[in-house]
């Protein structure tokens, strides 16, 4: 990679890394911290939608913000919020007070989700935008091999508010890299003045692009997947498999090696045999494993190394659709970036919240209903892949 690349790929990175470790970190503690605030799986697990959810509608104003004055100020803003909920998430006395305090880390983590996205839209466009993605994604790439140990080792050695309190530190090593690591890359000459009727008119074109829409819920469906994950996995790795916090921490890690491991291949492959090509095959290599593993479980055929290997090769194939989907979704809508970055984020993270929203009354600790969820997301991007292969604009944009 250029150096032009790297360190702005780099700064990114880390930067987006806040969000996925407020997630991956705290994994491992669920089970200890329902036991210690006297709270069910059901309550526990709406900690976790909770923050996905406010995650989502908080990118409604990012974006658009970030149009307006710029992309630096809104992740000042989101930076400090999350903070402020870090703070509040350590300090919680009761189930009710944790959830509030995830909703807040929430509402500040969704700047550093949509404002990199439209950073990469100001700097590059096609295969450098796919490459500099997958930069961003292998920085992300840390979170889910260390954040679970580090967040398991802190149970060992303090307790799980502590999880909370290395997060407030992750906000203020964040809020300062901002200030003395990242360029502005949104002239003042380009910015777009935020009102209603141009945010109706922008909205408007983006809802009825018929290539916006279907990339986004393609990638949504493929996400969510992650999402029904990371809300059952804890304590289905622990109580269908017996695992301990470290050693669900170290199966984690191999399930999310797929993805970043492929997302690195996503612009090469991209660039030699056409984007959507490779999108749309991929596609059909996650709906293929997934939905084996679901049928394989209902026959009565399951285990832990039979899941993650099926995972893992599932995650393999996302990695290759995700970064594809973003940077194909926002090619046409260079002037609307923060817009379209943030409209597209807050509905796949709202598809990501129903699904687990809908699976949580059939998930009874084993890993079947995990699988059947997880294989639905397989079936609906498929289904969205087919049309993505069909679609004229896409295919112009690729």
């Amino acid at each position: 990679m250029s150096a032009s690349l790297l360190r702005p790929a780099l700064v990114l990175g880390l930067l987006s890394a806040v969000g996925p470790f407020a997630i991956d970190m705290y994994l491992p503690a669920l089970p200890v911290i329902g036991a210690d605030l006297g709270a069910s799986v059901p309550v526990m697990q709406g900690t976790i939608t909770g923050y996905f959810a406010a995650f989502g509608l908080a990118q409604l104003v990012y974006g658009p913000w970030s149009d307006q004055v710029g992309r630096k100020l809104p992740l000042y803003v989101g930076l400090a919020i999350f903070l402020l909920g870090s703070i509040l998430c350590t300090l919680a006395p009761t189930a009710g007070w944790l959830i509030a305090g995830r909703v807040v880390q929430g509402l500040g983590g969704a700047a550093v989700m949509v404002v990199p996205r439209a950073v990469i839209r100001d700097m590059h466009t096609g295969h450098e935008a796919t490459r500099m993605m997958a930069a961003i994604m292998l920085v992300i790439s840390v979170s889910p091999f260390l954040a679970p140990l580090a967040g398991a080792g802190l149970i060992l050695l303090v307790e799980w508010r502590a999880i909370f309190g290395v997060l407030a530190v992750a906000a203020l090593v964040s809020l300062a890299m901002t200030r003395l690591l990242l360029a502005e890359t949104l002239p003042v000459a380009q910015r777009q003045p935020v009102s209603l009727r141009a945010m109706r008119d922008g909205a408007a074109k983006l809802l009825t692009h018929k290539g916006f829409m279907a990339l986004t819920f393609l990638g949504g469906f493929g996400m969510a997947s992650f999402f029904v994950f990371i809300a059952s996995a804890s304590f289905v790795y622990a109580e269908d498999f017996g695992l301990s916090p470290t050693q669900f921490s170290l199966a984690f890690a191999v399930n999310a090696l797929g993805f970043f491991a492929a997302s690195q291949m996503a612009a090469k492959l991209g660039q030699r045999f056409g984007a959507q090509r490779v999108m749309v095959r991929a596609t059909a290599g996650f709906a293929l494993f997934t939905i084996a593993l679901f049928l394989l479980a209902l026959g009565g055929v399951s285990g832990l190394a039979l899941t993650m290997a099926g995972l893992f090769c599932a995650n393999a194939c996302l990695g290759l659709i995700i970064p594809t989907a973003m940077v194909m979704a926002l090619e046409e809508h260079g002037p609307i970036a923060g817009l379209a970055s943030s409209l597209g984020g807050t509905m796949q993270m709202l598809v990501g919240g129903a699904m687990t929203a809908a699976a949580a009354p059939f998930f009874d600790g084993t890993v079947l209903p995990m699988l059947g969820a997880i294989a639905l997301c397989g079936l609906l991007a498929l289904l969205l892949s087919a049309l993505v292969a069909r679609l004229p604009e896409v295919q112009a944009s690729a």
